[in-house]
């Protein structure tokens, strides 16, 4: 019944900048912390960024702290991470999802960072 659906990827050149947006229905989404996730071929899946239940608090990983900003609009059911200074080591598919007991993942989208 949730679903969680990510867009906004794409091929960016080292510098560039994309924003990821993340829709969720079928759950009552500004009761939920939630985060961005990352995953690249051989790579476990990383938490790279989360936000409170109220959009109020967040946190970065030290890998893209200073250059990605997480946010929400809990009206529009909808999070987002602005990427910008993107570098080649940031292509991985992006995830959304609870922080905690997460719903069914979505099919994520795919940032390719390459000359």
């Amino acid at each position: 019944q949730v679903q969680l659906v990510e867009s906004g990827g794409g091929l960016v050149q080292p510098g560039g900048s994309l924003r990821l947006s993340c829709a969720a229905s079928g759950t009552v989404f500004r009761m939920y912390a939630m985060g961005w996730y990352r995953q690249a071929p051989g790579n476990q899946r990383e938490l790279v960024a989360s936000i409170t239940a109220g959009g109020g608090s967040t946190n970065y990983a030290d890998s893209v702290k200073g250059r990605f900003t997480i946010s929400r609009d809990n009206a529009k059911n909808t999070m987002y991470l602005q990427m910008n200074s993107l570098k080649p080591e940031d292509t991985a598919v992006y995830y959304c999802n609870r922080l905690a007991s997460w719903f069914t993942w979505g099919q994520g989208t795919q940032v390719t960072v390459s000359s």
